[in-house]
């Protein structure tokens, strides 16, 4: 049976539900993953786990090695992978501590690697242009929602995710055309994670957690770190039971 990836930093991080969980140091053709793996099984399903900012949070959003990331999650048997991101609320209707599973992103990163063809092999029908007009994996999204209606959760379904450099907040100014340019969300981390796992031929989907409203709303106050990790903090055990749920869900369901 194949793997599910999950990368973030959910309640399941420190792998206390796996079954015979092992610590795993994985090296990759990109360098260094952002974590050590956990490796165990999980209600049946073998699962692999993976810090996106590193174990102690010490990775900013632009120094993820997505690429090392989603390597060494292949290199362990994942054909599948779920993940987890703070967003911020670019529309008033999508509140704090909101979870959404976004079907559209908008890529308005400037220098990570987005891809892992640096180069094509000869002839223009060699050239590897990733199909990306659906970047989130159907099935993974359905088995998210089901899992949440069974829960008696409000998991909201669809939306556009706009995922910025950081690590800086956006201006006033960005938020508000983040906002015409129809994005429901924004954050620092799916866009380039996405689109990667894609080019590997990965299924991948997001549980995103709303903890603010970026900085559009002029009737708030600007962001801070620490408002936003409690929102984050305060909804962990929301995440952590819509993704165990959704695992017996994948045995069941398989995948698109």
């Amino acid at each position: 049976m194949s793997a599910l990836g999950i990368i973030g930093g959910s309640g399941l991080a420190d792998s206390k539900f796996f079954e015979s969980p092992e610590e795993l140091t994985v090296e990759t053709p990109y360098g260094a993953t952002s974590s050590t793996l956990h490796r165990g099984r999980l209600k049946g399903q073998d699962v692999v786990l993976l810090s996106r900012h590193g174990r102690q949070h010490t990775i900013p959003p632009s120094q993820v090695n997505n690429r090392a990331n989603l390597w060494a999650l292949q290199h362990l048997g994942c054909d599948r992978v779920l993940t987890t991101a703070a967003c911020g609320s670019l529309r008033a209707e999508i509140g704090r501590g909101a979870i959404v599973v976004p079907d559209q992103f908008i890529d308005f990163t400037r220098q990570r690697p987005v891809t892992f063809h640096e180069s094509f092999p000869p002839g223009i029908e060699n050239a590897k242009h990733a199909a990306m007009a659906d970047p989130f994996n159907g099935d993974l999204r359905r088995h998210l929602l089901a899992a949440g209606q069974s829960l008696g959760l409000d998991v909201r379904d669809g939306g556009t995710t706009l995922t910025i450099e950081g690590p800086r907040f956006s201006t006033r100014a960005e938020s508000r055309m983040f906002r015409a340019w129809g994005a429901d969300l924004v954050n620092m981390t799916i866009a380039p994670e996405a689109a990667l796992a894609n080019e590997l031929g990965l299924a991948y989907a997001v549980v995103a957690v709303v903890t603010d409203f970026d900085s559009w709303k002029e009737d708030e106050p600007p962001l801070l770190v620490q408002d936003l990790v409690n929102v984050f903090r305060a909804n962990v055990e929301h995440v952590t039971a819509l993704l165990l749920a959704t695992v017996p869900r994948l045995i069941k369901g398989g995948g698109e």
